[in-house]
């Protein structure tokens, strides 16, 4: 269905839509990751001036509420509390994972194990036909993005409505998210007045409320017509087999306990012990996320709505997602496990702040896409984000669980090259250099000739021209070689 068509049931409770509105189809091309390089990407999004003007002032914005929502508390102790409880829960996982289990189908939940984002699309789409569900309504999710969920849905014919504004918007522009948590951070509001416009069937005024009414209205009618609601999850709860959520619109809640059938499709290292361990984290996800002392809704869903209680799904399905999670356990990298989705060391790297999440080529961008890529997806296909940072340790820093991202992205490095993943030429020419610079003679002949050559190529100091070897760095930049006379 194009996102100009009308729908047949255009009204619904005596509630009329607005003229033309319909939810938006997938688009070709937004799933999977990107056949073209890092490079390739970085240069496309570069030359959007928009786009590195607003990720700059919104990642800006988001820091500084981050260091007031902190000020005068004991930040870092609540930071290393929330690491140690992280790593207790994935270096326990499997344990967890069975306790979970326990806990949940007690509740009557159904649990299913994905293996890998194939069998994750079949299971939710089993699900889907097993119950005869013609439309879903979709609660915002990551994982949802990393499986495909929403083409593998539309390929079975089921209508698949994104209900968080900036994932309806991306889904209607045929795109994906830029950001974990702040999907149209690199779309202007001009744009999504152009497409709402369109949707509409009349030009609609060019303010932020209005835009946001006229879908409020197309989704109060997708919820009340769904068949059937799914979400991620921020975190599973071992203790109790419970599903903890945290958004900003009251699209999380709708999707979870209105349609009569609820799936939530979670990672396998979402897990925490306790319910009390939310008490740690829940503040350092919204905190580091948004700069909130805490998000609008926090939702804890645990089973199918009982005898006697007013709302929620009559079934619950929570599927479980591994995808080359659990190949990380023991390992060098286990670490990236950690990571609770906040977003905070995107908003900080100088990589990303210039570049944007799409140049990363899959689901998630920055620092942490840097290293989950390649860990998710393999070296062929993500190796090369290792080296899309300036090692800067700003992410380190950042981080709310005290993932030393730095240094995972320093062993992907060295994984690239033991795999021999690295470009022929590159691997040459590190090797070259590694052997001469072993050696002091070598070492201050090299540098010699190099600053001998340089100053030949500087004016006032700073080479600017592009030079053969330096291209990628003098193309966008000048090299300094001195202080500026």
């Amino acid at each position: 269905m194009s996102a100009t068509t009308p729908r047949e049931d255009a009204e619904v409770g005596g509630r009329p839509l607005p003229p033309g509105w319909a939810a938006p189809a997938h688009q070709p091309g937004a799933d999977g990751l990107a056949s073209t390089t890092f490079t390739e990407r970085a240069r496309e999004n570069l030359a959007r001036p928009f786009q590195r003007t607003a990720i700059a002032n919104a990642t800006d914005h988001t820091v500084e509420a981050l260091h007031q929502r902190f000020a005068g508390t004991a930040h870092d102790d609540l930071r290393e509390q929330a690491r140690q409880i992280r790593a207790h829960a994935i270096a326990n996982l499997p344990a967890y994972l069975e306790q979970w289990v326990d806990r949940a189908e007690a509740r009557g939940t159904h649990v299913h194990f994905a293996a890998d984002e194939a069998e994750a699309r079949r299971i939710v789409a089993g699900i889907c036909a097993e119950r005869g569900v013609g439309r879903v309504v979709k609660s915002k999710s990551m994982a949802s993005e990393e499986v495909s969920l929403n083409s593998a849905l539309e390929g079975v014919g089921v209508d698949v409505v994104e209900t968080d504004l900036g994932e309806f918007v991306v889904q209607a522009m045929g795109d994906r998210p830029s950001h974990v948590i702040a999907p149209i951070l690199h779309r202007t509001q001009a744009e999504v007045h152009e497409l709402f416009s369109a949707m509409a069937g009349e030009e609609l005024p060019d303010d932020p409320e209005a835009l946001t009414g006229f879908a409020r209205e197309g989704l109060r009618h997708a919820f009340l017509t769904a068949d059937a609601g799914i979400s991620g999850g921020n975190f599973l709860i071992a203790e109790t087999g419970e599903v903890a959520m945290v958004t900003n619109e009251g699209n999380g809640r709708l999707t979870t306990s209105l349609p009569r059938t609820h799936i939530a499709l979670v990672g396998i290292e979402k897990m925490l012990p306790r319910r009390t361990d939310l008490a740690v984290l829940l503040p350092l996800l919204t905190g580091h996320g948004t700069g909130q002392q805490i998000t609008t809704y926090v939702s804890v869903v645990g089973g199918p709505r009982a005898a006697g209680e007013p709302d929620g799904p009559e079934e619950m399905h929570v599927v479980l997602l591994d995808a080359g999670r659990s190949a990380l356990l023991g390992g060098e990298f286990e670490e990236a496990l950690h990571c609770i989705r906040c977003g905070a060391c995107q908003n900080v790297c100088p990589v990303y702040r210039q570049v944007g999440g799409h140049a990363y080529g899959w689901v998630y961008g920055g620092p942490i896409g840097a290293v989950l890529t390649p860990l998710f997806r393999g070296q062929a296909d993500g190796g090369e984000l290792s080296h899309a940072t300036t090692l800067c340790g700003a992410c380190d820093d950042i981080c709310p669980v005290k993932i030393p991202l730095h240094d995972l992205l320093l062993g992907l490095r060295r994984r690239r090259v033991a795999e021999d993943a690295a470009p022929l030429g590159e691997r040459l020419a590190f090797r070259a250099w590694g052997l001469a610079w072993s050696h002091p003679l070598a070492y201050r002949a090299t540098t010699g000739v190099a600053r001998a050559g340089l100053a030949v190529l500087a004016r006032d100091g700073v080479v600017s021209r592009r030079v053969p070897g330096l291209t990628r760095w003098t193309a966008t930049r000048d090299l300094v070689l001195g202080r500026r006379r």
